[in-house]
């Protein structure tokens, strides 16, 4: 049961990689330091995105607009710290 524990944390931790790209990816589609009509780069971009939509999409209907900042992805990397706090500090030592 102990390595199915390891595997969430380990595709959380992935996931959380996932996150801080899209992240950067998008600062750097915004100031257009990036060549936006690279099929290359156009494809990581749709990878990231339709790999963060679905995350992020839920969070963004609770929080108030705040003028163009987008502050979901920190709310979500939150939100998976607290998961994977609980999995290491509540749900591993009741397994062990």
């Amino acid at each position: 049961m102990l390595a199915l524990i390891r595997t969430i944390d380990l595709a959380l931790d992935i996931y959380t990689w996932i996150l801080i790209a899209s992240a950067i990816f998008s600062w750097l589609y915004a100031f257009n330091v990036i060549n936006s009509s690279n099929r290359f780069v156009a494809s990581i971009g749709d990878f990231l995105y339709r790999v963060t939509e679905p995350a992020l999409r839920p969070i963004r209907r609770f929080l108030p607009d705040l003028g163009g900042i987008d502050i979901s992805p920190i709310v979500l990397l939150l939100l998976i710290f607290f998961l994977r706090q609980f999995l290491w500090t509540t749900i591993a030592p009741l397994l062990v």
